[in-house]
């Protein structure tokens, strides 16, 4: 039930953190879900990093929205249209 649970939510936060930035990301399903699964370990990550969670503990909601928003400004970036 890990999976799918992981799956869901990283779907969720993908969609939300393409829907705050702006610009249009041309992404499928699975991409927003690798969208929102790596920006919730960049925000768990961070915040470890920072002190805001404890070593093993997850990123909350708002946490992964902002680290799969930073992932899309990288990737904006990266791959930046002329």
């Amino acid at each position: 039930m890990g999976i799918i649970s992981m799956i869901i939510v990283g779907f969720i936060v993908g969609l939300i953190a393409r829907a705050i930035m702006p610009g249009e990301q041309k992404f499928g399903i699975i991409l927003t879900i690798i969208l929102g699964i790596v920006g919730s370990l960049v925000a768990g990550f961070l915040g470890s990093a920072v002190g805001w969670y404890e070593p093993g503990e997850g990123a909350g909601w708002i946490g992964s929205i902002v680290g799969a928003i930073i992932v899309l400004f990288i990737y904006g970036l990266i791959v930046k249209k002329n």
